[in-house]
């Protein structure tokens, strides 16, 4: 007889969970689901950050109260967390999002959603690396994001792609311009007004957090549609 399942459900309540990467180890996170979820979203957080970022989890919120559930994870062990080069080994990084995205795909309460990556610093390059090459990731979104060290992988994303950068954070806007023009499918970028790297400002992070819950609601459906091809940049 089957056992029960008694992992985390859809009832809206923020439940932890343990992703596996084999070898008898895992990740810690935090899953939450709404009634009835439109999509489920991984984050991947920057360098320096982790599962317990506040700016993350605000944004998690806002996606849920647009009824997209979200899981918040370490991408890395706390030894391995120890080691700058694997900080900043975005292939790494892309590689154990692509095992919590297996996990997912397989897990009861969540392995018939659809899925979307949320990225920020460098883990937006992860994402950006992670969702080339899979076909169940519908939708991507970078804040403040580091797109362009996903290097030649850019060219392989046919994904829809939204990136937001602050507009008081010229260097990492140029990088992302660079990166957008890169990308393959459907793009856009926003640009935050005042906002800088980390959107401290007052009604950035706000302004940031909309703009995903909004690109996601349109684009993890699968009755999405899927629009050409364009550089878009968007003020706001």
């Amino acid at each position: 007889m089957t056992p029960p399942f008694t992992g985390p459900i859809a009832d809206g309540v923020p439940e932890p969970v343990h992703v596996p990467i084999g070898l008898e180890r895992s990740l810690p996170g935090t899953l939450s689901l709404p009634p009835h979820p439109a999509g489920i979203v991984l984050f991947a957080h920057g360098s320096g950050s982790s599962r317990l970022s506040p700016r993350n989890l605000f944004v998690a919120n806002r996606l849920f109260a647009a009824n997209v559930g979200w899981l918040l994870f370490d991408l890395l062990t706390e030894a391995e967390a120890q080691s700058r080069t694997n900080v900043f080994d975005i292939q790494f990084l892309a590689a154990r999002l692509r095992t919590a995205t297996d996990w997912v795909a397989a897990y009861p309460a969540t392995r018939d959603l659809p899925i979307g990556y949320f990225g920020a610093s460098t883990g937006a390059a992860a994402a950006l690396r992670a969702a080339a090459d899979d076909e169940r990731i519908r939708a991507v979104v970078s804040r403040g994001g580091r797109p362009d060290l996903a290097g030649d992988a850019l060219h392989e994303v046919r994904v829809p792609t939204l990136l937001i950068v602050g507009g008081a954070d010229p260097a990492v806007l140029e990088l992302n311009l660079q990166a957008l023009a890169a990308i393959g499918g459907t793009k856009e970028l926003v640009v935050v007004p005042r906002a800088t790297h980390l959107f401290e400002e007052p009604g950035t992070l706000e302004a940031a957090a909309s703009h995903a819950a909004e690109w996601f609601k349109r684009y993890l459906p699968e009755t999405a549609g899927v629009a050409q091809s364009a550089d878009a940049v968007v003020g706001c």
